[in-house]
Order: C-alpha cells, then structure tokens, then sequence
C-alpha cells in the first residue's frame, strides 16, 4: 500500500452536503430533463441528501435520521478549539444505506490496504456552531444505530478522504480521539434487535462494513475507459468526470477504481480483486451537462483487463442503471 496523507475535510463535505439542499425541489424532475452539468453536481443532487437539525449541546439529546440511523449525543460532547460547546449547535448528516447511494454519491467501498469491503450501510455526521464547524474529536463518544437485517457482525469504520496524494476516499481503522475515546482496531459489532449498535469518538465518516469474505485467489484487474469525454473523477466529484465501478453481484460491494494506468485507464489495488468472483464494470462521466454510460457483467479472471466503451446517453438511463445495482 502507497503512503497515506490524511487531511480534515470536514469544511467541503459539510458544504456539499448542505449544497445539496438547494436541488432538492428540482428532484421531481430528475428524469424529465437533464439537471446535473458536472460530475459533482450529479453527486450532489443525486446522492443521499444533507438532512439539518438544531439541537442544544448543554444537554443530552437523541434523534433519528430519515432513513433510521438512531443517534444519541450526550451533554457537552462538541467542543471548538478545545473549549466545550453550550446551546445551539447545527447537526449536518447523510446516510448512504444502499449501493445506489454509494455510487450516486461517488463514494466507494473501498478498505484503504484496497481489498474491498462489503457495506452494511455508513454515514457521514458534522456538527456546527454559527457556521463554523466543531472539532472532529468529540468530548464524549455518541451512541449510532445503523439499521440492519443482518444477524451476523460487522465491523465498524472511518472514511479517509486523501489517499495516495490524491482527493479520493477509502475506509481505515477509527482514529482514537485526543481523550482516548473509541478508537483503534476496527471493532466487530453483532446486531441487536435490528440495529448495529456501537459508540464513536469522532465526528466524520462512519461506517459497518465487514472485509469481502473469498478466499479465491486476489488478482489486479485494469479497465481501459474509451470515448472518454473528460478526467477521471475523484471523490464526490470534486474533480474530473468519469467514474468507474466494480459492483459484486449479490453483495454491497462498490470498488471504485482510480488509481491511473495510463492515459484512458485505471486499475484496482494490486493484488486485491478476488478471481471468480461475478460482477458488473460499470463506468459514466458526466461533463458539460452531456451523460455517458457504459457497463460490462463478467468473471474476473486472473489480469484481467476489460474495456469499457462511453456511449452518450441520458440522465434519466443513468440512474435507471444506478438504481438496478440495488438488486444486483
């Protein structure tokens, strides 16, 4: 695995997310016409929506998010350059359940060794005080119930946003906060009445994911993206145009591909992808307010290197084949 440089982004993806409110009037129409020029505004109009709540720091509170992530904060958990936080304060939250969320989004599955990992659903959360965002570590750990049907465990994780240099996202071990709270080695969770229940320290990305359970042998696959009308994208778009996709079939796997190999192409992690394992390639780019689409269902097989051909198409075929995935 490259080097890793972490970098607090809190600031972007709170923006993002709080951007994304703007469009949600235009959503009825998202199949009528289409609403997205760039790549990161379809991930902003289309991926899971900013959900905004006030609630007052100087006591206990508890509330549940739209799609029935539970979360519990206890009094005086924010702080703001070290100094906790009293009365009003601004919950930003997303939630990213199904795989059509993660790829809508731009987002990914991907651990941050590169071996894929199979979801159970994660969440982005901020909190603010007049705009300005708390501090990522937390003063005291807040309980999360991430909604499941699983009855075996998972794993719980943070998101990293700047991997090998580059503005992309992976998943990685909870860093333990300044106050030593719930952090180090992933912790395995077991479902609870329906809910994985667990305590983070840490404000950010949050997620139960268990590593891609085949003990095939792992190969690097390559995928040559022609007619590409732009860059390839990084996270959420904040960059480029074109994204690309390995989705398993029957499991909430979304391994983006995006380390470069050559001028049209990119590659997985070396050595990661598991031999015989069934799934889709899936790639479009978004550019100028044109949309491009192209997919391929297939067997990886030891090097394997595929070509994904764009062909313009519209908004609406898009996330016909983005929502599909959620069956796949």
């Amino acid at each position: 695995m490259k080097t890793l440089n972490l970098k607090n982004t809190l600031s972007t993806i709170a923006l993002a997310l709080l951007v994304t409110a703007l469009f949600q009037a235009c959503k009825k129409d998202k199949t009528q016409r289409n609403s997205a020029y760039s790549a990161a505004e379809f991930t902003a109009l289309f991926g899971p929506q900013g959900q905004r709540l006030q609630i007052n720091a100087s006591i206990a509170n508890t509330f549940t998010l739209k799609g029935g992530t539970k979360i519990t904060i206890p009094a005086n958990a924010f702080k703001l350059n070290g100094n906790t936080v009293a009365g009003p304060v601004v919950i930003t939250a997303a939630e990213f359940l199904k795989r059509s969320d993660v790829v809508f989004s731009g987002t990914n599955t991907n651990h941050i060794s590169g071996a894929p990992l199979e979801s159970d659903g994660f969440i982005y959360l901020n909190a603010s005080v007049n705009g300005i965002n708390v501090d990522k570590a937390l003063g005291a750990n807040i309980d999360i119930a991430i909604a499941t049907n699983n009855t075996r465990a998972t794993q719980i994780w943070e998101g990293v946003e700047k991997v090998d240099n580059a503005n992309q996202m992976a998943w990685q071990a909870p860093a333990q906060n300044p106050n030593g709270a719930a952090g180090g080695a992933p912790r395995e969770v077991l479902p609870a009445a329906g809910f994985y229940n667990f305590q983070m320290g840490n404000l950010g990305w949050i997620n139960c994911d268990v590593f891609y359970a085949y003990s095939n042998p792992k190969t690097t696959t390559r995928v040559t993206i022609a007619n590409n009308p732009g860059s390839f994208a990084t996270f959420m778009g904040y960059t480029g145009e074109t994204f690309v996709f390995f989705c398993a079939k029957g499991s909430n796997v979304v391994a983006q591909l995006y380390t470069y190999d050559g001028p049209n192409g990119v590659k997985s992690y070396t050595n990661m992808m598991p031999v015989g394992v069934e799934g889709k390639y899936i790639s479009f780019a978004i550019k100028n307010g044109k949309y491009y689409y192209a997919d391929l269902t297939t067997t990886i097989t030891p090097n394997q290197n595929i070509t994904l051909t764009l062909a313009e198409t519209t908004e609406a075929a898009i996330q016909q084949a983005i929502d599909a995935l959620n069956t796949y």
